[in-house]
């Protein structure tokens, strides 16, 4: 079994566009069931294609996201993973990490 590394609720990642690459803060939240991106970001780095759209269930409704395939770098691993596309101006975090990218080995320690 491969050794799985350790995150914690706030993680520094790289993500990786045509344009550039740029390092932020991202949230880990375990309860999304995929990875998103701020839209105005995923601009910002080049990064387009959508590959599909899914629906995506929110505390307000349900959400029908455009779909992208980006390179992250988190906790020194590089992965080429899906993230859907929404507008995270208003939130802290422009990046959330979710189970599509924890399932692919990493642990969850809320104390670091």
């Amino acid at each position: 079994m491969a050794k799985k590394a350790v995150l914690g609720l706030y993680e520094r990642v790289t993500l990786h566009g045509k344009k550039k690459k740029v390092r932020l803060m991202a949230r880990v939240d375990t309860g999304a069931t995929r990875s998103s991106i701020d839209l105005a970001l995923a601009k910002e780095l080049g990064l387009g294609t959508i590959v599909k759209h899914v629906m995506v269930k929110q505390a307000y409704g349900r959400q029908r996201r455009p779909v992208i395939r980006a390179t992250i770098k988190i906790s020194g691993r590089e992965l080429r993973e899906e993230f859907t596309l929404a507008d995270r101006s208003h939130m802290k975090y422009r990046a959330l990490i979710g189970q599509n990218i924890l399932k692919r080995g990493f642990l969850i320690d809320p104390s670091q």
